[in-house]
């Protein structure tokens, strides 16, 4: 257990034990039989079936002298640690609720304890007097309590404060100046645990003591025990937020708790801080202190939780502001080698990015782009370098200065074999060249620079793509088909490459041999194949030498992909050099020659592409898609159409803008932000407490409405508030009215365990003892904790949190039943059924967003699919749509204009993503005749994901 502060606090006694589930229950004769002859290994088994079975419901009453006679005195530390958990759980009351005669022997044998010589039992006697609720069997141990404040070891010193603080909070009248007896105790104590628990008792019962006591020593703070430490600022956070008026006084003592040694305390220190102080001054060592912790911790979820601390503080005006300034000690977070933490960084730098500090962060970034490169490759290699060029991305459309700088650097990655930062840069040029015009030389240039060096036929084709829209010079479109002719090679390609087929000398490889036989003797390189030894011998060569050192065939990247089958780079280099020639023949200051020359030397060039295409040498023949778009490009270079001239010229730009445009405001709508509230000034001020009945405000009944809220139920939402809305809904009825034991259980989802909230009710006029809460799961759901055994009294009622962890996204069932006593025998056991309840993997899955070419990754990559049909009575194909969000808790990936229309048609893409880092991938295609409007909508969906798990679709 952990309070507040979160250090750990004593734990029962009955868990130093761990209790196996196959123990036989033997008889009490059986049991009193080891206890009175067995020998000390025999008893302390015996006492272990007997505590076992006494957990599990069992009274033994009978058993109760036999205890006291032959176990009470052994002196064996593990006798010991068994009586005292024995002690603890054994009932001390007869049925009419008196103390049992045979508890006096008990209470003698623990004042024995407390005066033990031996301090751990001294101090496991004590522990165990903080779980006693019985007064009779306290009062006469109270002198021998306080004399344990005395004893020369911490352990019992330590325990004993804690018997004392639970004593007077259940028994005030038992220790009644127990805050004075501390409160000495504290000023002469010098152990930091002995400190700690005494200051904690004063912070409860007594805060006008505890403020005396740490305003006296409030310039030794730090050299208290983190501990300590961590209840002083308990303290400090519970006065100054009662008495506002404290806080000059102890704020520079949160100040100096920032510096700790403690990382906790530094933790709670800052919020602590955050909270007494609006000042920018304090915002900035909270930050500060954040950032610190998130750098020295070694813990990823540390650093996870810290980080949303530290994103949180931006959350107003004035704190974002001080935040803006300490953009370059947040990236010091990159350090980590965790991809979330770097990626929640990266967006926490952006929203705090300026003018002012964004150059420094593009240097930064610049280095970290180059460190990747030469860091090992590894899986989250490729995805953090992916990161740092969206964040530059990013960084260059909200601060376009700074692109000049950028474009250098990320130029690089094209020559990367990762496809994924590659494209990631190709779209940012994209979008850079298509926004800033100005920017378009640099981009051509250095994409024409890095062309023969692009590794994937996916680059290469995008890369084809930017230049045959972007360039428009003559002096650049002759460098762009320079550059594709060089990496076409040798054209016609069919004649070369079957003039290599039958072992012929291409036109090429001539030039090459005659320009090398030209050369002089003294220019390097050596026309012949002899080789010579530095004292002028001839070196001996073998056959196996000299075919090693035959040079390699070199094939130009364009080329090779041609021969691999994949024409559709020369598709795409087709619509390429088509938009730039026929551009430049619409420019009025070209000549008629220069225009025969362009289009006859890309003429050539496609006719070469689709003859090698449709022969049998390239290992996959041209297809018909990819054919027709050739011979289009061809007819638009020869015809001077002027539809196709606009189509080519003008409307491809125009539908990379309107894109560009569109996908902007895709982003800023499901962009989360904090709206901001307008309050007009003389607006006036409703307080809800003054209300009436009769009173209604802008057409609605102010008192229903707050009444509806108050149980979880929002009439002012857009769907019209229903009951799912409401946290009504998510409590579920274990059992009848009818039954003994009535329950009902409140369902909360956190992020990795469930916890129920159990409402127990005695509906009879007995008093049920034992009372047991028994649960069980199925699927990846794990019960934490095992409910205690409590007593209801009659007509009483109590609640049971019973924690629950789940392991993955999958349908759960929680199960059991309620048990209890009547009467205190163990033969009027009952049992009531309870109902089972069912955990909905809904709860688990959130709306998310990703790119398209991240979808179609996942989709090609993942493995399990489900497809569904489309069975409802929805006639309306956008109803649909929504009534499948609503219900799977999923994000349209689809822009919402391209959903708009009347068609018959719908086709849509939906991703989600559950807590547990598992992507969700769903395609939507729906259909309904436009002649009859009363029919439902059919169709199917499919589901993908890395495994099946729990995305089943409902």
């Amino acid at each position: 257990m952990k309070d507040r502060s979160g250090v750990g606090v004593e734990a029962p006694c009955y868990t130093l034990i761990n209790f196996p589930s196959d123990v036989e229950q033997p008889s009490e004769l059986m049991l009193r039989s080891e206890l009175e002859k067995g020998d000390l290994k025999a008893k302390t088994e015996a006492l272990k079936k007997v505590i076992f079975m006494i957990l599990n419901g069992e009274r033994l009453p009978s058993l109760l002298m036999t205890v006291i006679r032959f176990c009470l005195p052994l002196q064996d530390h593990m006798v010991k640690k068994l009586l005292l958990i024995y002690w603890e759980i054994v009932p001390k009351t007869s049925p009419d609720g008196k103390l049992l005669h045979e508890m006096i022997l008990v209470c003698d044998a623990y004042r024995k304890d407390l005066q033990h010589p031996n301090e751990f039992i001294r101090g496991s006697t004590l522990r165990f007097l903080c779980k006693l609720r019985e007064p009779e069997l306290l009062e006469p141990l109270m002198p021998a309590i306080r004399m344990c404040l005395e004893h020369r070891h911490a352990y019992v010193r330590r325990n004993a404060v804690l018997a004392i603080f639970t004593i007077y909070k259940n028994f005030e009248m038992l220790i009644p100046d127990a805050p004075e007896v501390v409160s000495n105790f504290l000023e002469v104590e010098q152990d930091m645990a002995c400190r700690r628990n005494a200051f904690l008792m004063l912070l409860q019962v007594d805060q006008k003591r505890a403020l005396e006591y740490l305003t006296a020593c409030l310039e030794q703070i730090g050299t208290f025990g983190d501990i300590l430490q961590l209840v002083i600022v308990e303290l400090i956070y519970k006065v100054c937020h009662h008495n506002p008026s404290e806080r000059t006084r102890f704020i520079r003592c949160i100040y100096n708790l920032l510096n700790s040694n403690s990382s906790a305390v530094r933790y709670e220190s800052a919020g602590t801080l955050v909270t007494l102080s609006t000042a920018p001054s304090a915002i900035k060592a909270a930050a500060t202190c954040y950032i610190e912790l998130i750098v020295k911790e070694s813990d990823n979820n540390v650093k996870l939780i810290v980080l949303e601390r530290l994103a949180q503080l931006k959350e107003t005006s004035t704190n974002e502001k001080v935040m803006e300034d300490l953009v370059m000690d947040i990236l010091r977070i990159l350090s980590a080698p965790d991809l979330e933490v770097r990626k929640k960084t990266l967006n926490l730098v952006l929203e705090l990015l300026t003018s002012r500090t964004v150059s420094e962060t593009v240097m930064f970034l610049r280095k970290e782009v180059a460190r990747t490169h030469n860091s090992v490759e590894h899986d989250d290699t490729g995805k953090y370098r992916q990161l740092l060029v969206r964040t530059l991305h990013q960084c260059c459309v909200k601060f376009p200065d700074v692109a000049p700088s950028i474009i250098p650097v990320l130029a690089e990655f094209l020559s990367d074999s990762n496809e994924l930062a590659a494209s990631d840069v190709l779209l940012f040029m994209r979008e850079a060249a298509q926004k800033f015009p100005h920017l378009t030389p640099t981009i051509t240039e250095k994409l024409l620079e890095i062309f023969p060096q692009v590794q994937s036929a996916k680059v290469m084709r995008f890369t084809v793509w930017i230049l045959g829209e972007f360039v428009n010079t003559k002096e650049d479109i002759e460098s762009v088909i320079g550059q594709i002719r060089t990496c076409l090679g040798e054209l016609p390609l069919y004649e070369s490459e079957m003039k290599k087929a039958a072992g012929l000398e291409t036109d090429e490889e001539k030039e090459n041999r005659e320009s090398s036989e030209s050369k002089p003797a003294g220019s390097g390189e050596k026309s012949s194949s002899r080789l010579v030894t530095s004292d002028g011998t001839y070196a001996s060569q073998s056959a196996f030498s000299m075919t090693q050192t035959k040079k390699t065939v070199n094939i130009p990247s364009l080329r090779k992909y041609l021969i691999d089958g994949d024409f559709f780079i020369g598709a795409s280099l087709a619509s390429c050099l088509a938009k730039m020639v026929r551009r430049l023949c619409l420019q009025r200051r070209t000549t008629t020659e220069d225009r025969h020359k362009f289009v006859a030397e890309t003429v050539f060039i496609m006719t070469s592409i689709l003859r090698y295409g449709v022969s049998t040498l390239p290992a996959k023949k041209i297809t018909a898609d990819d054919t027709d778009r050739i011979l289009l490009c061809i007819r638009v270079l020869v015809e001077d159409n002027e539809r196709l001239n606009k189509a080519f010229v003008e409307d491809c730009g125009k539908a990379l803008a309107y894109m560009l445009h569109e996908q902007a405001e895709f982003e800023a709508i499901h962009k989360k932000k904090k709206k901001d509230v307008i309050v007009q000034p003389d607006e006036p001020i409703l307080f809800n407490q003054l209300v009436s009945k009769n009173d209604i405000v802008n057409g609605e009944d102010v008192f229903e409405t707050s009444l509806s809220q108050a149980v979880g139920f929002n009439p002012k939402k857009s769907d019209g508030g229903d009951f799912s809305s409401s946290k009504l809904s998510k409590v579920t009825q274990l059992t009848g009215f009818s039954d003994p034991v009535y329950a009902e259980a409140y369902i909360n989802v956190n992020q990795f365990d469930i916890v129920l909230d159990v409402l127990l009710v005695n509906q009879t006029d007995d008093t049920l003892q034992n009372c047991t809460l028994e649960l069980a799961t199925l699927g990846d759901l794990k019960l934490v904790e095992r409910p205690t055994p409590i007593v209801l009294g009659p007509q009483d009622f109590t609640n049971i949190r019973a924690s629950i962890k789940v392991a993955s996204t999958e349908n759960g069932v929680i199960f059991g039943n309620i048990v209890y006593d009547v009467g205190g025998a163990a033969s009027d056991r009952n049992v009531v059924v309870m109902s089972d309840i069912h955990i909905d993997i809904m709860d688990y899955i959130l709306p998310a967003s990703c790119t398209d070419a991240e979808f179609r990754a996942m989709w090609a990559e993942f493995e399990w699919e489900n497809k569904v049909g489309v069975n409802t009575s929805i006639t309306d194909l956008h109803q649909y749509l929504q009534h499948l969000l609503k219900s799977t808790n999923m994000q349209c990936l689809t822009p919402e204009k391209a959903l708009l229309g009347d068609c018959g048609f719908m086709a849509a893409t939906l991703y989600a993503k559950s807590i547990f880092g598992e992507d969700a991938l769903a395609n939507l295609s729906i259909e309904k005749p436009i002649d009859n409007p009363n029919s439902a909508v059919t169709g199917h969906i499919r589901i993908r994901a890395k495994s099946q798990g729990g995305y089943v679709c409902t």
